[in-house]
């Protein structure tokens, strides 16, 4: 190191100053800061003036540099946030057109110059100086004796663990508004589907967005007349987008009617929408070009250029599983393996075949028929929530009254609605928390013009769960540095403990045991099928990284070889079809970075949860309890939360029990 001679010197220097009881803080420090010193930033004698000039040699100079930046980091967050959000509203809320400006706005990142500022000006040498930048392995060997501060001060060191230039973090938010704005307008009019006779079997006017109301209308299918039509033309539509046969002209157009089994286009005769647009002359064949694999590639390339500044996580994958997420990757490979190969899913399997009269097709993999909503048509459910919410404004209304259904005291009711705002979503929808404990969290769904139907409700709820965990994780720590929970599974979890409550909030269903244990199903089902999904994802930027060239075609065939391998290895055994690609349709791939796998984690931490909150009979008071603990490590959370570590453990016994309790139901 080229500031060895300048580190033993300081060491002595700082330990004589301060005593001996400083100087392994010091040593430490030193090297930290010195490891991320550049030749731009000086030489030997700045790097020594600079030392003397800011290390805090007691604890009230600690405590006050530690104050300070918390309170200044806060302001920083906070508001480079809001403008964020303020350059985004034209694309991400359904405010009208989005013009090409809206987009370059929608791509800039206020803050991406942060970072790079802080090294330039030092004041991330400031706390590397003083602050202890730490490993996955001692956050989770020795976190457990941490005070909240020593928490926070790890937090605070770790927000300058990469030295990424400005220009790598702008590129990687241009790359990734990109990905978002394809995927928001990623729809498909239903009512212009064809099935292999050439009937239409949607309403009209309807328009689904993909990945998430075509698998959604799959899910809503199983309680309608004529459903199993319905799903089959869905997955043919669904395969179509992953191989990319399907035709260009077809994405997000009414104007044209498309037979998914034949793969023909023609003009339309039929227009149920009141777009401004003049019909279409002639129409092609012709396939998407790769776009979506083009996109993912892009999301890559610029993720990869953060690779030489992150030394101790040289890898997209390694920063997604060792620091955002604190999970080792074999550790969470081996807990959906756990899932995928349990000998419990052939007899849920065998369950679903039972009651529904037939043998299993791949798109079962989203059976819903265990859920309480299996009693109502999707048509009912719209009907109700659309005259309950026409919109947004009437949901925010309604929000305390929810909350109180959910435990939640009439006072903390009502500073959960006033903490957080809905709005109308471009796209499927999304929560977005503030990072200024004076700002409210935001809730976006998508709102029809008939007002909000059931598919964007239940997302609103699943939304709300989330601004919930903001609005206290954020507020109601005791440091700000902690604020959140400790990786993006979490913030799942508690999105799906309230997800599954929908109907009894819109006072349709209270589940009794019987319930409960199909609810038990209904989640093994559902984390059995997107664990899948997650290892899928975790494949391909594994193959992404061994092919760092490859082009957008390359890419798309790979991704085609791993869903199959995956289904083969998993799903055909217990479904019986081979080589079906249907893993890859989730829009997340494309858009989210390797997002996919929180979402098996955070079904298994929901149950865990709710295991826990059942045995409390405490929903309302143990969701704010366990999520003001702040940003720990995920296994001391959740004992702290449950009292056990993260792990498949309670859903596999918890579905043992299900099992047996309905044994000779229908």
């Amino acid at each position: 190191m080229a500031l060895e001679a300048s580190i033993q010197k300081l060491e002595a220097e700082l330990a004589g100053r301060h005593g001996e009881s400083q100087r392994e803080r010091a040593r430490r420090g030193l090297r930290q800061a010195a490891s991320f010193w550049q030749e731009s930033d000086g030489g030997a004698a700045e790097f020594e003036e600079f030392v003397r000039r800011n290390f805090a040699g007691d604890q009230k100079a600690l405590d006050t540099l530690f104050a300070r930046f918390e309170e200044l980091l806060e302001r920083l967050d906070g508001h480079m946030l809001e403008i964020l959000m303020s350059f985004r509203r034209q694309t991400d809320l359904d405010a009208g057109p989005v013009a090409p400006y809206d987009e370059v706005f929608a791509a800039y990142d206020p803050s991406a110059h942060v970072i790079d500022d802080f090294f330039k000006n030092k004041l991330a040498f400031v706390v590397l100086l003083n602050f202890p930048l730490t490993t996955l392995e001692e956050r989770l060997s020795r976190g457990g004796s941490w005070s909240g501060r020593q928490w926070a001060e790890v937090r605070l060191a770790q927000r300058f663990s990469r030295r990424v230039p400005a220009e790598v973090n702008l590129a990687i938010a241009e790359a990734g508004a990109r990905a978002e704005q394809y995927i928001a307008g990623y729809n498909i009019w239903m009512h212009h589907v064809l099935d292999d006779a050439g009937r239409r079997l949607f309403p009209a006017g309807m328009r689904l967005l993909s990945h998430w109301n075509l698998r959604d209308q799959i899910k809503a299918d199983y309680a309608e007349k004529g459903g199993l039509r319905r799903q089959r033309a869905i997955t043919r539509v669904m395969e179509h987008i992953v191989r990319q046969t399907i035709p260009q002209d077809v994405i997000d157009n009414p104007g044209v009617d498309w037979n998914p089994y034949t793969n023909q286009v023609s003009v339309s005769p039929v227009k149920d929408h009141q777009r401004n647009v003049p019909a279409p002359a002639s129409v092609s064949a012709a396939p998407e070009p790769d776009t979506r694999y083009a996109m993912l590639l892009g999301t890559f390339q610029a993720l990869r250029r953060v690779d030489p500044y992150s030394p101790t996580a040289p890898t997209h994958m390694a920063r997604m599983f060792d620091d955002a997420r604190e999970l080792p990757e074999a550790r969470v490979r081996e807990m959906f393996e756990r899932v995928l190969s349990s000998p419990l899913a052939p007899k849920v399997a065998a369950l679903i075949r039972q009651r529904l009269g037939r043998p299993l097709e791949p798109f079962d993999i989203w059976y819903a028929g265990f859920k309480p909503r299996g009693a109502y048509t999707e048509a009912e459910l719209d009907r109700i929530t659309r005259e309950k919410y026409p919109t947004a404004e009437a949901y925010q209304k309604d929000m305390p009254r929810m909350f109180e259904a959910l435990g939640f005291s009439p006072e903390r009711a009502r500073y959960l609605a006033a903490n957080i705002v809905v709005e109308p979503a471009r796209g499927s929808g999304h929560a977005w928390g503030a990072q200024l404990r004076s700002a409210p969290a935001r809730l976006r769904t998508r709102v029809g013009p008939g007002g909000m139907d059931y598919k964007g409700y239940n997302i609103a709820v699943h939304e709300m769960g989330h601004n919930v965990e903001q609005t206290f994780s954020l507020k109601n720590v005791h440091h700000w540095l902690l604020n959140g929970v400790p990786n993006t599974a979490f913030t799942e979890a508690i999105a799906f403990v309230f997800q599954a409550k929908d109907l009894e909030l819109l006072g349709l269903a209270k589940p009794d045991a019987r319930e409960e244990a199909l609810k038990t199903l209904n989640t093994f089902w559902a984390t059995y099928e997107i664990a899948g999904v997650a290892m899928v994802d975790m494949e391909v930027w594994r193959w992404m990284y061994q092919s760092p060239n490859a082009t957008p075609a390359e890419l798309k065939n790979a991704v085609l070889e791993i869903s199959k391998n995956v289904w083969n290895k998993y799903y055909a055994p217990v479904i019986g079809r081979r080589d079906v690609v249907l893993l890859g349709i989730y829009s997340h791939m494309i858009e989210r970075y390797l997002y996919l796998p929180d979402y098996p984690l955070g079904h298994l931490i929901a149950h865990q949860l709710e295991e826990h909150f059942k045995r409390t009979g405490q929903l309302g008071p143990e969701i704010e309890r366990v999520t003001r603990q702040g940003r720990l490590s995920p296994d001391l959370w959740m004992k702290g939360a449950t009292g056990a570590p993260v792990g498949p453990e309670a859903l596999l016994a918890a579905t043992e029990r299900a099992l047996s309790q309905l044994t000779g139901y229908k």
